[in-house]
């Protein structure tokens, strides 16, 4: 059909299904381990367009309020891992944390939007911090003005580890990382507080998402980061197992001591908000409100007080270590060639669920 002279093109299904994490297990394999204690969660990357080489543990901390803190950043630091700070973090506070915490340094990302203002602010908190990670940061990374962005801060600077996203299709990654970026951030709507996929209908299952993008940038020498959708260590594994170099969590990490926002008792539990960047709370609190040209796509939520972070850091690297020895991979980089993903139709026994 025509619309006023331009020819519409239909739209299109992909009948191909595509998987998430609750509807895949990982097949168990034969192992000459021992012992979790042999297996290696550390890895070491050369990055493709900042030529930068990094070694840790590849699990990130997301750059939302309540969990890109200098907090987090110390305890991530400690077992190597990294944390993308919360754009909104002064540029002040950089330089103390940075003075006062150098051994955090690499393990931490100065996050950004793509106005103006996030311009100027990023390029103050980089000329004035050792930082050299830079994470560009968008619900939509499809755009052209993004991709604009991307090769902006790549000109501006050409040895500074770029991680950028938002995307779930092998194309645009690509497209970023021939832009300049080193890490393409993969997930539209799994967070436990997004509601793009409610407001919008877009999305992609994260399991499919992951395996797609991870083989389009893996054939450029790129890498990319699993962002959104952990409910659990083994979703953890399971993105690794799909592809994912990097792995990216919200929710799993809310609660804690380390997280942003006060403690709240609510009929005698002590309990933390936490929120989506795109909610209206986000958007009251950095633009004044939500606009009229758009809507919230986020959701505020009270979750349990869980303590310090440090015991839910343990249980997640335990849990992927005994992962890795179910496969029978010594070294985390080996889980992505020792796994094999079974279908499935339910994950786990819920008969004690209700106790």
């Amino acid at each position: 059909g025509r619309e006023s002279g331009v020819k519409v093109t239909t739209m299109h299904i992909e009948n191909e299904i595509k998987l998430d994490f609750k509807d895949v297990l990982i097949r168990p394999k034969r192992s000459t381990l021992k012992s979790r204690s042999e297996v290696s969660l550390e890895r070491t990357f050369t990055f493709k367009n900042s030529g930068k080489v990094w070694t840790g543990v590849p699990i990130i901390a997301a750059n939302m309020d309540t969990t890109g803190t200098f907090d987090m950043a110390k305890v991530f630091a400690k077992h190597k891992m990294l944390v993308c700070m919360s754009k909104h973090i002064l540029v002040e506070e950089w330089v103390d944390f940075c003075t006062k915490h150098p051994e955090c340094v690499d393990f931490v990302a100065v996050s950004s939007g793509t106005s103006e203002k996030d311009w100027v602010r990023l390029q103050e908190i980089v000329s004035k911090t050792p930082v050299d990670k830079i994470c560009i940061d968008v619900a939509n990374g499809y755009s052209q003005h993004f991709v604009d962005y991307v090769r902006k801060v790549r000109a501006a600077y050409p040895t500074h580890v770029i991680l950028a996203g938002n995307v779930v299709t092998g194309e645009m990654t690509e497209e970023l990382l021939l832009s300049g970026a080193d890490i393409i951030k993969v997930g539209i709507g799994p967070g436990s507080v997004c509601t793009t996929r409610k407001q919008t209908g877009v999305g992609y299952p994260q399991l499919s998402a992951v395996i797609e993008t991870s083989d389009a940038a893996h054939g450029l020498r790129g890498h990319i980061i699993s962002d959104g959708g952990i409910t659990c260590p083994g979703d953890v594994a399971k993105a690794i197992g799909g592809g994912a170099d990097f792995v990216m969590m919200g929710g799993m990490l809310a609660g804690h001591d380390e997280s942003a926002g006060d403690v709240i008792e609510r009929a005698g539990k002590k309990r933390k908000q936490f929120y989506g960047m795109s909610s209206d709370v986000a958007m009251k609190k950095y633009a004044g409100g939500v606009a009229e040209y758009r809507s919230s796509e986020g959701k505020c939520v009270e979750v349990d007080y869980r303590g310090p972070v440090e015991a839910t850091v343990l249980d997640l690297l335990g849990g992927i270590r005994s992962a890795c020895t179910y496969v029978g991979a010594a070294e985390l980089k080996e889980m992505s060639k020792r796994t094999t993903f079974v279908r499935v139709t339910q994950q786990l026994n819920t008969v004690f669920d209700k106790n």
